[in-house]
């Protein structure tokens, strides 16, 4: 058991790691930048993650997790993420529409997206890519080949924290969501910012 401020806290999940060398100046730097997010007492920071995973992605180092995908994939992603997250508060509630001819499947995705209180989940039913390029973020990978079968159906209601991650997990690739994801009359989500 932790002894040094975190003993009593679930549910925390591992999104970054990396080894570097001069840990301890790193870690005052983290300490400094982050001072104000500190949880008293604590070892813990209510911070932006995607933030953080950014500044953690440029130091020199071994990515230590992920480990499937580089350091460079890693940052970027954590940038759309949090360009996502930012604009994410402007979509209006409702019912979103992704269809994009997936040529490597010979298949049209058939997909909606439920906006609902800024949370985007994808609904069961609907018709996905059936295989991935090697774009797809390895969350991403790993919720299709949980939600997703292998006719590409997904299979159950889906939630991510961004409508990019949600384009993605339909077209089974990077993919921008904000031009992708139509409403019932064919405008984009970009076009409600």
């Amino acid at each position: 058991m932790e002894s040094n401020g975190y003993a009593n806290v679930v549910g925390l999940k591992r999104r970054y790691a990396i080894k570097v060398d001069e840990y301890d100046e790193k870690e005052q730097l983290l300490h400094t930048l982050f001072a104000k997010s500190r949880v008293a007492d604590t070892e813990l920071f209510a911070t932006d993650v995607e933030l953080v995973i950014q500044l953690l992605s440029s130091f020199d180092g071994e990515q230590v997790f992920p480990d499937e995908i580089s350091k460079d994939q890693v940052f970027n992603d954590a940038v759309k993420q949090d360009k996502d997250d930012q604009r994410s508060q402007e979509i209006p509630d409702g019912v979103y529409y992704l269809t994009r001819k997936i040529k490597r499947d010979s298949i049209e995705t058939s997909c909606r997206l439920k906006v609902q209180n800024g949370r985007y989940v994808v609904l069961a039913g609907g018709q996905a890519a059936i295989t991935e390029t090697n774009s797809v973020p390895s969350s991403i990978s790993a919720q299709r080949s949980d939600y997703i079968d292998g006719n590409g159906i997904v299979t159950e209601n889906v939630s991510f924290g961004s409508v990019s991650l949600a384009a993605d997990f339909v077209v089974g690739g990077s993919t921008d969501g904000w031009i992708h994801w139509k409403s019932e009359d064919g405008k984009t989500i970009d076009s409600f910012r």
